[in-house]
């Protein structure tokens, strides 16, 4: 019995939408495909390794000494034959092995031994050349037939096995497979430069966008990948010698990757059991994130909610869909959720010490989501960072600056600091402006130049009104503070501005002036603290003199 896989081409979507939806879609289906795979393959037993020798007849033991479920498969040069179950004292993987070893020593001799079918101890038994090959019991038998009948479409099976390997291991048949080897590998590397060639075509009704591109390198790397594997499947294919190291290389393979290593509970779990568990559970958090974009882009924008709570909802949903799925897929797993969560915590504790900053920034996280003292779309200043709130993670928040510059803070940060959130319940908030003139100016013509350059901005709210307040007198001007309210704290520095602008045409235009600071120093005159005698005196003029001339 020999499985063959078939391959198939798809054309490119002509939208950008479409090749999302099929990158998704194949995702799926490799998922659900692993998941039956595996399902298929752990029903499918091995060929044992055990030296023993089948009798051709015998007492079988009791019931419970004998493996009846398991069966292994009878193997010609990598080709399935078919497959033998357990019979008296043998078990199937040792009936396997001395079935194999003959017909192997059968194919490497030139000619074609005579298969018969014979009766023994009222048993079909199938005889190689006249020497004892197999008896064919009951438990051998598939549905719907008896034992003899199923010994002679066995036997006709291992003849047809016998002339194959006879005819593959003649001359001809090798100059014949190696001119095709030959030519399959020239036909891979033409098809290997045709998929470069086409992965540089303009796409099909689409824009050339990044995704686009993504989606078609991908593909390019998987068309190779496959090309070539099956390219080198049916060159170990050609020849009965390749074939069987093959095949042997593929059943140690599978051995490996279905031996049962992993102890959890009563039950023992292999590696492809494990790899099939962690694609469901990228699955279930992929499908949780499509599903959360969904509802926030199609329910919640349509529920005309604000973007903090659009976010919290929708954070809410996405880690209660995995949480309720991990715990689904482990129960249908047959994981024991109670030994998991012991050994998580067990393992929590060992690594808890050195991911200390994680787990106090994951912390933080719930209590931002939960008790939401910032939202998204908030305009905050932390430390030195002022700008706006644009995604609030698990671990850490996301924060756009007026520059347009996204500055990642710790979510711990936020409750460890001060912080100045201008939108917190109500984004109304007072800015204040001080500006200075000049000693003697007329301070109702200030008051009303500043009134007048607030009520002419528009960004500048009616309720509750400008006020002016004169601070004090300072060291070189008559200071005064104008008090504005605004509903954008974002744009405060944009309006600080523009209110300044207006500040000094509405100065100007009322001649009021704008000092800058201004120092007087006093030098008073006087004599000369020393007094000097009239000798030394006469000295130092002489000196004077001399040096001046």
């Amino acid at each position: 019995m020999k499985f063959q896989t078939r391959k198939s081409n798809a054309t490119g979507p002509k939208a950008t939408r479409w090749w999302r939806f099929g990158g998704f879609l194949a995702w799926v289906a490799m998922v659900a495909t692993c998941a039956i795979a595996t399902g298929a393959l752990a029903q499918v037993p091995s060929a044992g390794q055990a030296p023993a020798v089948e009798a051709p007849a015998g007492e079988a033991p009791p019931e419970e000494t004998v493996d009846t479920d398991r069966t292994a498969r009878a193997i010609l040069d990598g080709e399935v034959l078919f497959e033998v179950s357990s019979s008296g004292q043998f078990f199937a993987p040792e009936r396997a092995n001395f079935i194999n070893e003959q017909l192997q020593k059968a194919a490497e001799r030139p000619g074609v031994e005579a298969v018969e079918v014979v009766e023994r101890n009222d048993l079909p038994t199938i005889l190689l050349d006249g020497i004892y090959l197999m008896t064919v019991t009951e438990r051998d038998s598939e549905a719907g037939r008896t034992a003899e009948e199923q010994a002679e479409i066995w036997a006709d099976n291992i003849r047809q096995a016998l002339r194959q390997a006879d005819r593959e291991r003649s001359q001809t048949f090798l100059q014949q497979s190696i001119l095709r080897g030959v030519a399959l590998i020239v036909a891979a590397v033409v098809l290997h430069w045709s998929f470069g060639k086409l992965a540089h075509l303009p796409p099909w009704g689409t824009e050339d966008d990044p995704t686009v591109r993504a989606w078609r390198s991908l593909l390019l790397v998987l068309g190779r990948v496959v090309l070539w594997i099956a390219t080198l499947y049916y060159l170990v294919d050609l020849l009965p010698v390749t074939r069987r190291w093959s095949y042997e290389v593929r059943q140690l393979v599978f051995d490996s990757l279905t031996a049962r290593i992993l102890p959890v509970d009563d039950d023992t779990y292999s590696v492809i059991d494990l790899l099939i568990l962690a694609a469901l559970l990228v699955g279930l958090v992929v499908a949780a994130n499509r599903l959360t974009q969904l509802v926030r882009s199609r329910v919640l924008q349509i529920a005309s909610l604000n973007r903090g709570a659009q976010d919290t909802i929708a954070t809410v949903l996405k880690y209660s869909l995995i949480v309720v799925g991990t715990v689904v897929v482990f129960n249908l797993w047959g994981l024991n959720i109670t030994s998991i969560a012991i050994f998580a915590g067990a393992l929590s504790v060992g690594i808890g010490f050195g991911l200390q900053d994680i787990a106090k920034n994951l912390g933080s996280g719930i209590v931002l989501l939960f008790e939401r003292p910032i939202q998204v779309g908030d305009f905050v200043q932390v430390g030195e960072y002022m700008g706006t709130v644009e995604r609030i993670g698990s671990r850490s928040t996301v924060i756009r600056t007026l520059d347009r510059v996204s500055i990642i803070v710790p979510n711990s940060r936020f409750l460890e600091t001060e912080v100045i959130n201008w939108s917190h319940d109500n984004p109304v908030s007072r800015l204040r402006l001080p500006v200075g003139v000049a000693y003697g100016s007329d301070i109702s013509a200030v008051k009303s130049a500043l009134l007048e350059a607030a009520q002419q901005n528009a960004q500048v709210l009616k309720v509750p009104p400008p006020r002016v307040l004169f601070v004090e007198f300072g060291d070189s001007s008559l200071n005064f503070e104008l008090l504005v309210w605004c509903a954008d704290p974002s744009q405060q520095y944009v309006l600080k501005s523009d209110l300044y602008f207006a500040i000094e045409e509405q100065l100007k235009a009322a001649g009021v002036e704008i000092p800058f600071p201004q120092r007087d120093l006093h030098v008073r005159s006087g004599q000369f603290p020393l007094s000097l005698s009239p000798d030394l005196e006469r000295l130092v003029m002489r000196l004077l003199e001399k040096w001046t001339r």
